[in-house]
């Protein structure tokens, strides 16, 4: 299987350029993207438990790996919500799938967003990771449009080695993160 094109352009491009950028001693200085994290909540799952399995199937077959339902922790009478219900879906990408994934996020799905203008740069913690929120799952190439019975969004969290907001915002952007103009 050959190497994901992202992972070499870190490798020969961006590692070099941020090392050269913020001073660093050594290459393991360089911020890494740990892992990218998917997250859909699905409330109106407690109604309807066939929406948990709509839910695992689509980020399936978007991420290429299997997806968990994620459980309520504690009863709400309110919201009709029990302990350990399944009310959402994640999925965890790591290494070589992580690197396919943001490839395609960034290149096909992000770029078939309704008047897409780049993404916000508001979403740092402080700690150099970065979450963005996608509206329509229908984004992705891999999402059939005639079999999505309800539109849902997602979190896409990227997890970084980044200290600040600054060094993980240049990594992103040297990825190809199509992030808004500073104007």
């Amino acid at each position: 299987m050959a190497t994901p094109r992202l992972k070499e352009k870190y490798l020969k491009e961006i590692v070099p350029s941020l090392k050269e950028k913020f001073q660093y001693q050594s290459v393991m200085q360089v911020p890494k993207i740990q892992k990218i994290c998917i997250n859909k909540g699905i409330g109106a799952a407690v109604a309807d438990k066939k929406l948990i399995e709509t839910g695992l199937e689509e980020i399936s077959s978007i991420t290429g790996q299997k997806a968990v339902a994620t459980r309520s922790k504690k009863a709400i009478s309110n919201f009709k919500l029990r302990e350990d219900m399944p009310i959402g879906v994640k999925v965890t990408l790591r290494g070589d799938r992580m690197f396919e994934f943001m490839d395609r996020l960034m290149n096909v799905a992000l770029p078939r967003v309704r008047d897409f203008k780049g993404v916000s740069d508001k979403g740092f913690d402080g700690r150099g990771n970065y979450t963005l929120g996608v509206k329509e799952q229908i984004i992705f190439p891999e999402i059939s449009i005639d079999k999505v019975t309800k539109i849902n969004g997602m979190d896409i969290t990227f997890v970084t080695t980044a200290q600040t907001d600054e060094e993980s915002y240049e990594l992103l952007k040297s990825f190809g993160m199509p992030f808004v103009n500073k104007n």
